[in-house]
C-alpha cells in the first residue's frame, strides 16, 4: 500500500500540534513521526543557519537531501531563543501546544525560562518530550553526549564488530533514532494517559545511553546471573544457530537464518545435509549451538559451490529465511519495497527528482503521508505568527 496514494484519507494525527525545540537528529526525527501521521508540527529555527542537518552529508544546490527527508511535513518558524521576543512567541506556542520536543543539553531551556516548571505552569496538560545524552537527572546529567557515545556506554558498540578488530559502529546514527521512537511513544502513551484520566501532563525523560541500553536483549541477565560477557561476533548471532553470512561461489554473500528448529530441518535438507536434519542432538537451539562450528562449515560448503541466486531461489523454495545484503540501489530497484509505498518518488525545491523512503507503519485506515518535504528555513513563519496574533485578538 502507498501511504502517498489516498489523499483524502483522514490523517490519525490530526489536531494534535507539536513544538520543536531542537536540532540535527534525535529530538527532530521524534516529532517527524508525528508528522507524517498529520500532526502539526512546528519546528523552530534559530536565524541565519537554521538546523544544522540543513548542511549534513549530501548537499544539492546548499541544502541537505537528508533534510528534506527527515523535516517533511514540518512548517520553520525562524526565532532567537536567546531573545526576549524569541522566547515570548515560544510561550505564546506553548499555549496552544499538545507536546513540546527538545533535545538540548539538560539545563538550556532552564537557563532561557522555558523549562518544564514555566511551560507547565502556562499549559498544564503539556506533556514535554525532553532527549539528552544521559537523561534530566544524575551525576552525567549536565555532560555533552551524542549517540556515538550512547552506543558505546550503552553495551552496543562493544559487542558489534569482528572478535579480532576493535569495535566498529553501524553506519548510521542509531542511539538518535532509537531515542527518537522512544521518545515518540513516551509522548503518545501520555497523551493516552491525559485522555483516559485526565489531570496534568508529564515530562518524558529520554537518555540516548538508555535507549540502546534497553534493546541490548539478554545482555545484562547473562553477566549479573552467569558471569558471562558477550563479546563481538562478527557476521554471526552468538548463541543462536545457525544465523550467519556466507559467501557464495561468486564473491557475494548471503545472510541465512535457520535457527528456529523446523527451519533448521528444511535448512539442512535443501543443502543435502539430511544427517544433520535428523540427528536427535540439534533437534533444539541449545544442542546446535555446542557444534555451531559444525553446522556453519556445511552451510558455508553448500553456499561457496553456488552462485548468490541459486541459493536464494533453493531456500526460498524451502521456506528458509535467507536474503542478500542489500545496497542502496538493490533498495531502488526491488519490486517489493515498490510494492509496499517504500519509495516514494518527490522533486526538490532545487529542482532535483529523487526518491525518499515511505512512511512506516502501515495503518489501514489512516496511514500517514509525504505532504511536503522539508521546508525552506522561515518559510511558515509568517504563517504561524500570524495565527499567533489572530488568536491573541479573540
Amino acid at each position: 500500500m502507498d501511504s502517498t496514494a489516498a489523499p483524502s484519507t483522514p490523517l490519525p494525527l490530526q489536531g494534535i500540534r507539536v513544538l520543536e525545540l531542537g536540532a540535527l537528529i534525535a529530538g527532530p526525527y521524534a516529532s517527524s513521526l508525528f508528522a507524517q501521521f498529520g500532526a502539526e508540527v512546528i519546528k523552530i529555527e534559530p536565524p541565519k543557519t537554521g538546523d544544522p542537518l540543513r548542511k549534513w552529508r549530501k548537499l544539492h544546490e546548499g541544502t541537505s537531501l537528508w533534510w528534506y527527508v527527515q523535516s517533511r511535513n514540518k512548517k520553520s518558524v525562524v526565532l532567537d531563543l536567546k531573545t526576549d521576543q524569541g522566547r515570548d512567541v515560544v510561550r505564546q506556542l506553548v499555549a496552544e501546544c499538545d507536546i513540546v520536543i527538545e533535545n538540548f543539553r539538560p539545563g538550556t531551556l532552564e537557563e532561557w525560562g522555558l523549562g518544564w516548571e514555566p511551560l507547565s505552569a502556562i499549559n498544564p496538560k503539556l506533556i514535554m518530550v525532553r532527549i539528552s545524552g544521559y537523561g534530566q537527572t544524575g551525576p552525567r546529567r549536565d555532560l555533552p553526549g551524542f549517540a556515538a557515545i550512547a552506543e558505546a556506554m550503552g553495551g552496543l558498540r562493544y559487542v558489534t564488530g569482528f572478535p579480532d578488530r576493535p569495535p566498529v559502529r553501524a553506519g548510521i546514527s542509531i542511539g538518535d533514532t532509537l531515542s527518537a521512537l522512544y521518545g515518540a511513544f513516551g509522548a503518545m502513551t501520555a497523551l493516552h494517559h491525559l485522555k483516559n484520566n485526565g489531570g496534568k501532563g508529564q515530562v518524558v525523560d529520554v537518555a540516548l545511553y538508555e535507549s540502546v541500553f534497553a534493546v541490548m536483549e539478554s545482555l545484562i541477565p547473562e553477566f549479573s546471573g552467569l558471569g558471562f560477557t558477550r563479546e563481538r561476533s562478527g557476521a554471526s548471532m552468538p548463541g543462536i544457530s545457525p544465523s550467519n553470512t556466507y559467501e557464495c561461489r561468486c564473491g557475494q554473500h548471503v545472510v541465512i537464518a535457520g535457527n528456529g528448529d523446523a527451519l533448521f530441518k528444511r535448512l539442512m535438507t535443501a543443502i543435502g545435509r539430511q544427517d544433520l536434519a535428523i540427528d536427535p542432538a540439534l533437534a533444539q537451539n541449545d544442542g546446535r549451538v555446542l557444534r555451531n562450528d559444525e553446522i556453519d562449515a556445511a552451510i558455508s560448503h553448500w553456499t561457496l559451490a553456488r552462485d548468490i541466486d541459486e541459493v536464494i531461489t533453493a531456500l526460498e523454495a524451502a521456506e528458509v529465511p535467507v536474503g542478500k545484503i542489500y545496497t542502496a540501489g538493490d533498495i531502488c530497484a526491488d519490486p517489493h519495497y515498490a510494492a509496499r509505498g517504500m519509495l516514494e518518488e518527490h522533486l526538490t525545491p532545487t529542482g532535483l527528482r529523487m526518491q525518499i523512503p515511505g512512511i512506516v507503519p502501515k495503518l489501514s485506515a489512516t496511514p500517514g503521508r509525504t505532504r511536503w518535504l522539508g521546508p525552506a528555513l522561515g518559510e511558515h513563519t509568517a504563517e504561524v505568527l500570524a495565527a499567533l496574533q489572530s488568536k491573541s485578538r479573540t
